[in-house]
């Protein structure tokens, strides 16, 4: 689980391939055996099709080169509907007035935590 909260991008897609980028790179610190899941169906058909997104080309040469240092990388699509906690997140740090980067197993005492569903 992570969350980084970026500058406004070009786009939502932009901010979603941006994220991917940013994970991968950070669990690279952890585990080369990870998969990934996002509610961005949209990026799972970029990562499968690149040539076919010409506009998002150096966005996804660096996921593309990323791909590689994954042998067994896999990317699934997670309805945000059982993705509470990485949706809370992602709403909760866009909040900060500071760079903020976590990368981590459960949430961290100092953000909040979502409503019990």
């Amino acid at each position: 689980m992570g969350t980084k909260n970026f500058t406004r991008l070009e786009s939502a897609l932009h901010s979603e391939v941006e994220a991917l980028r940013w994970a991968m790179e950070n669990m690279l610190q952890h585990s080369t055996c990870q998969r990934f899941g996002t509610d961005c169906k949209e990026l799972i058909a970029m990562i499968k099709d690149p040539q076919g997104w010409p506009s998002f080309a150096i966005e996804l040469e660096r996921i593309e080169t990323l791909q590689i240092c994954f042998p067994n990388f896999n990317i699934i699509h997670v309805p945000r509907a059982r993705n509470q906690i990485s949706d809370f997140l992602a709403n909760t740090v866009r909040s900060f007035h500071m760079e903020l980067f976590f990368s981590g197993c459960s949430i961290p005492v100092w953000l909040s935590r979502p409503p019990e569903v």
